[in-house]
């Protein structure tokens, strides 16, 4: 069988494809770029273009392509539909090779290390991140090439688990040994690449960190000790390298994620309190949509920042409340600065174009317009009654030589594309100058030439004009083709009239031309010196970005408290939590225009009210005073001010959050194992300064197990020598009678005022359980037919006949108090041999500390009681 013939340019092709077998490979041709095969299709379905074919030597391939022109355009929709894409370019002038182009991979464009601002979004890092497994901890690794920040960490699966939900990003690494791992771990769902596993090398990655930043050890970064968070790290700058990113000047350190700086939240409290998305809908509000006031592209990410890793250090809170307190009473202050603000730029990402040489002319214009805004603010900030304010203005830098450089360099109406000409300023340039007066004197020029000929010639309808054919050239009608001069050399007849040239006409063009070239070849050549002067500048600009992000914040965090009305909240070392006519700060904007919030006070402290028992019916509210609760701590601890009357706030160091029900069908678990997982996850990991919000604990099981783990969840937080402070809301009223046997347990019930036939939701917090659910009376609301109602409240009847919710809760009751009420034993007394019991089948190799407390605990509570009952 005759061997198939492929053409030069698809053996070409076939060569490069088979170097980057996982990207949509891109490949210019004249001026398309064209998608063959498998890349074809899948082009041609994200892109809405037409998909064709052609016969390749004997088989049908499939083709479609996009003019080069709109590569800007296209592109973003392929990498934001997760594409990875190698941009083959032309290397050589067509026109100077007799034989096939020179063509290769000039870029490779992954959704993690994007530069295009089409596809960035301005208040959202664009993170490579990359993870690592090493025996007993996982290393992480975050890296934005478009702002230069570069991060890394390490811990447990939970840890970085957390992160990851944090930093969100876009592409992630991971090694192919590990696939499996990874998977099992954080699930499907990340758009990963798997790279090879020498990649991920201790010994590759320290040198690899060593080279990028000159040094011979990263302890001066503070991350030396990170073994699995440096191999993480080293993987993310490899596949830079890999991707054809090899300008990285901007990114100039690396920095550890702290997690003993911050407040830890796990990530099933970041979805639960809806920080970035909410689980109900692409479109609903979040807390980062109402709290986020900053003006710059830079103040948005870093606030998603400080969102994301609130402050543990009280002293470094109160300084953020400082600067937004005073800007709150200096109302001109605040002003003048927010409208200096307005005018900068995205001052990291424009420096990291300097980096990469990927900056035009008028983004350098906007670079330096935007380091002129800083000036006026430094003044402000340098004269403020703030020390805060005063440190900012220290940090800040004028970078006068720089803007005065690119002042003198470039127009201040610079061209998009350097290509178009007219960016370097007039006088900067000798040689410069004379050729552009050269071209632009052409106008003059021609039409003296114009006017001399015809009067030499008599010819009144003489033209004088160019085109890309010929050049310039006289145009003469047929009706004086007599007139014309001998010395004329005829061009082109056309069907009323005849073109020449004349000698006089081809030297000017030829100095024309040769300008124009000259033109654009000088210009570009200062131009890119120009831009090698500025990336001198990478660390002032990127000190500057950072000084400029942080004010951007807190002027942010001063406009919500002006207009929504927030107060400064008291932190302290204490173990109290007294909010005072609290308010939840995404619900307040949704209500209907006209109706007011109801707000409530919540008060916890580790030794008489460590947890509310919040009893009362579905849809009265109980969630979002759990979720109000949470969030007023995390905005107090972001530097924010808190919408409530009052606020004094203990330092929470973890908040954890069960919230609403939530599968996870597609790793095989229900709604209860969930639940439970969440739940245990929460039990496992408390300390004494967390706040723990449940939600209906136990709903996703039977009513007697669910009561049962409600139940004992409850006494377990309330033993726990931690005491953490707790919110516990749940439609079990039977769990009011905890407060008789635990004393730190108080009981509350969101208010409900019953009508005729209907009840009415008050949405106040008072003290007191509630008796009842009101099940009914809300499917009554949602709509339910008249008949499902009857019949539920018949049923209801007869069930609280058979099994009344009193049997219920005394057999619990019975059940905790029932060591207290046996009498104190002697040798022959029973409750010995129930303690010997209880010890022989303790398993002490599985038992942790917070077990064995409990269980000493336990065991003491009933000798305590046992003996308080001989005595009297």
């Amino acid at each position: 069988m005759a061997k198939k013939k492929v053409t030069p340019l698809m053996q070409q092709y076939n060569g490069i494809k088979a170097k980057y077998p996982d990207a949509l490979l891109l490949f210019r041709v004249g001026d398309f770029y064209e998608t063959f095969g498998e890349d074809a299709v899948k082009a041609a379905a994200i892109l809405n273009i037409t998909l064709t074919n052609r016969n390749n030597g004997g088989e049908r391939t499939e083709l479609a392509g996009f003019p080069h022109h709109s590569l800007n355009t296209y592109l973003p929709k392929l990498v934001k539909a997760g594409c990875r894409v190698a941009i083959c370019d032309q290397l050589e002038d067509p026109k100077q090779t007799k034989k096939i182009v020179k063509r290769g991979v000039t870029e490779l464009v992954t959704p993690g290390v994007a530069m295009n601002d089409d596809i960035l979004s301005a208040k959202t890092n664009n993170f490579l991140g990359a993870v690592y497994f090493e025996k007993d901890k996982v290393g992480v690794s975050f890296l934005d090439v478009s702002t230069g920040e570069y991060l890394t960490a390490q811990g447990d699966v939970a840890y970085v688990d957390k992160l990851l939900q944090n930093f969100a990003p876009s592409e992630l690494l991971v090694s192919k040994a590990q696939k499996k791992k990874f998977i099992e771990s954080y699930g499907p769902d990340y758009h990963t690449f798997y790279q090879e596993d020498w990649v991920f090398h201790i010994d590759y990655a320290r040198e690899s960190l060593h080279k990028h930043f000159n040094v011979k050890s990263l302890k001066g970064f503070g991350v030396e000790h990170l073994t699995a968070g440096i191999i993480a790290a080293g993987a993310a700058l490899h596949y830079l390298g890999e991707t054809q990113h090899h300008k990285l000047q901007h990114i100039t350190s690396i920095s550890r994620i702290a997690a003993d700086d911050y407040v830890w939240m796990d990530r099933f409290t970041i979805r639960n309190l809806e920080l970035y998305n909410s689980a109900s809908g692409v479109k609903a509000i979040t807390l980062i949509d109402i709290i986020d006031k900053t003006t710059s592209a830079m103040g948005g990410r870093l606030l998603k920042r400080w969102l994301a890793l609130p402050l543990k250090r009280l002293d470094e809170i109160k300084r953020r409340h400082e600067v937004v307190s005073f800007l709150s009473d200096n109302g001109d202050i605040f002003d003048k600065m927010q409208s200096h603000i307005k005018q900068i730029g995205d001052l990291e990402r424009l420096i990291s174009k300097v980096a990469t040489g990927k900056i035009s002319p008028r983004e350098v214009i906007q670079l330096k317009n935007s380091l002129e805004a800083i000036v006026p603010i430094k003044a402000i900030a340098s004269q403020a009654d703030n020390d805060s304010l005063k440190i900012i203005a220290e940090q800040l830098q004028n970078c006068e030589v720089l803007r005065s450089k690119i002042k003198e360099t470039l127009r201040e109406e610079a061209p998009v594309s350097i290509v178009k000409g007219g960016a370097i300023a007039p006088g900067f340039h000798k040689e410069l100058d004379d050729l552009r007066a050269l071209s632009q004197g052409g106008k003059d020029y021609l039409e003296k030439m114009l006017e001399r000929e015809t009067e030499r010639t008599g010819i009144t309808s003489l033209k004088i004009a160019s085109n890309n054919v010929f050049g310039y050239y006289i145009e003469v009608r047929n009706t004086h083709k007599d007139k014309v001069p001998e010395e004329w050399i005829r061009k082109q007849t056309l069907v009323n009239a005849e073109r020449y040239i004349t000698d006089e006409l081809k030297e000017y063009e030829g100095k024309i031309l040769g300008a124009e070239e000259r033109i654009q070849a000088i210009e570009q050549q200062l131009f890119t010196e120009l831009v090698s002067w500025v990336g001198g500048f990478i660390p002032q600009v990127q000190a500057n970005a950072t000084q400029i992000a942080q004010l951007d914040c807190l002027l942010g965090f001063t406009q919500l408290a002006r207009e929504n009305n927030y107060v400064r909240p008291t932190l302290d070392e204490s173990q109290v939590i007294d909010i005072k006519e609290g308010r939840h700060p995404v619900i307040e904007k949704q209500l209907p225009l006209g109706e007011a919030y109801v707000t409530n006070d919540v008060y916890l402290d580790s030794a008489d009210q460590q947890m509310i028992m919040i009893t009362g019916p579905n849809m009265s509210g109980k969630s979002a005073i759990l979720r109000q609760t949470a969030l007023i701590v995390l905005l107090a601890q972001m530097g924010s001010f808190v919408p409530a009357q009052a606020a004094h706030i203990g330092l929470v160091d973890k908040i954890f959050t069960r919230v609403g029900a939530s599968d996870n069908i597609s790793m095989g678990e229900s709604t209860f194992m969930v639940e439970m997982n969440e739940t245990a996850s929460i039990l496992n990991n408390l300390s004494d300064r967390s706040l723990v919000l449940l939600d209906e604990i136990g709903r996703g099981t039977s009513t007697y197990d669910g009561i049962s783990i409600a139940w004992a969840i409850s006494e377990y937080l309330h033993e726990h020598p931690g005491r953490p402070k707790t919110l516990f809301a749940t439609h079990y009223h039977e769990l009011n009678e905890m407060c008789e046997t635990f004393e730190r347990i108080k009981n509350y019930n969101v208010s409900v005022k019953e009508l005729k036939d209907n009840v009415l939701f008050l949405r106040k917090l008072v003290p007191g359980g509630s008796a009842h659910s009101f099940g009914i009376h809300v499917a009554k609301m949602a709509g339910m037919p008249q008949q499902v109602l009857r019949r539920a409240t018949k049923m209801m009847g007869k069930l609280e006949k058979s099994h009344g919710s009193e049997e219920l809760t005394g057999t619990l009751k019975d059940a905790a108090e029932e060591e207290m009420q046996l009498s104190f034993f002697n040798l022959d007394d029973p409750l010995l041999e129930e303690i010997k019991e209880e010890i022989l089948h303790i398993d002490i190799d599985t038992l942790t500390p917070v077990e064995a407390l409990m269980k000493l605990n336990e065991i003491k509570r009933m000798l305590v009681k046992k003996k308080s009952k001989s005595t009297s």
